[in-house]
């Protein structure tokens, strides 16, 4: 399964979320790659996301990110979901900025850039380090969970054990504190084509820029169509460095 916009017909509203929304109107707008859906609740006012594998890591990350930068500010959490207020802006994938991708690519490399600077690396408890990353996929293949099959088209042809090698050759990080999912789909772009703020942080915590610059610069050829990945790096004030893109693309088809 790939994350999009769901097809109002492929999935029944968890009873929990028609609860929550409490006869406002109720709109499915994300599904994730495990099933996991996110609602537009009253035109935007609220969005509530529902997720059987629970959602406290992104409940505990919103809470200490939102003190520095603009993410959703949460209003509550239960078991498996998470309600969190509207925000400005629409996603960059959004079927406006479909149609204006370079404005949005643009406007996800300058977002990321004001995350990198805005949330301080001393101050944050969330570890998304290289070298702890490399640890999940060393367990993963040790409990026969890493299926090259199912990895992106350009790593298909490795076998687990030069995965592993390559894994093990890190580069030098340059640490910041990274947003942990940098696809376009997770800046949100205002009508004026700036950065309006972030969602989806559930995995955001001390990296190496480049594990969200490898992935963002990814996901425009996702999104968009290929061509956009210079005009990322370039919003985002960064020349391209083909090693670290490269490293940091394994590692998030095998550890994420």
């Amino acid at each position: 399964m790939i994350a999009s916009r769901p097809d109002p017909g492929s999935f029944a509203v968890p009873e929990v979320v028609r609860a929550l929304a409490a006869g406002r109107s109720c709109e499915a707008v994300w599904r994730n790659e495990l099933g996991g859906l996110t609602f537009r609740i009253d035109g935007g006012r609220e969005y509530l996301k529902w997720d059987p594998a629970g959602l406290a890591d992104e409940r505990s990350r919103l809470e200490w990110a939102v003190e520095f930068t603009s993410v959703p500010r949460v209003l509550d959490s239960g078991d498996g979901w998470l309600r969190t207020a509207g925000m400005p802006g629409r996603s960059a994938v959004d079927e406006r900025w479909l149609a204006d991708p370079a404005t949005a690519v643009a406007a996800v490399g300058e977002g990321l850039r004001e995350l990198h600077e805005a949330l301080p690396v001393a101050r944050c408890p969330f570890d998304w380090t290289t070298r702890a990353r490399v640890e999940v996929a060393h367990e993963r293949a040790r409990r026969g969970l890493l299926d090259p099959a199912r990895l992106q088209p350009e790593h298909r042809s490795l076998d687990i054990d030069a995965v592993l090698r390559a894994l093990d050759d890190a580069p030098e990080p340059e640490t910041v504190v990274c947003h942990g999912d940098a696809c376009a789909p997770n800046t949100l772009v205002t009508d004026g084509g700036r950065v309006a703020g972030h969602v989806d942080l559930g995995s955001l915590g001390v990296g190496d820029r480049w594990a969200d610059l490898a992935v963002a610069t990814w996901s425009t050829a996702w999104n968009y169509g290929p061509g956009w990945e210079r005009r990322l790096l370039d919003a985002y004030g960064i020349s391209a460095d083909a090693e670290r893109i490269a490293y940091h693309r394994l590692l998030w088809d095998v550890a994420s």
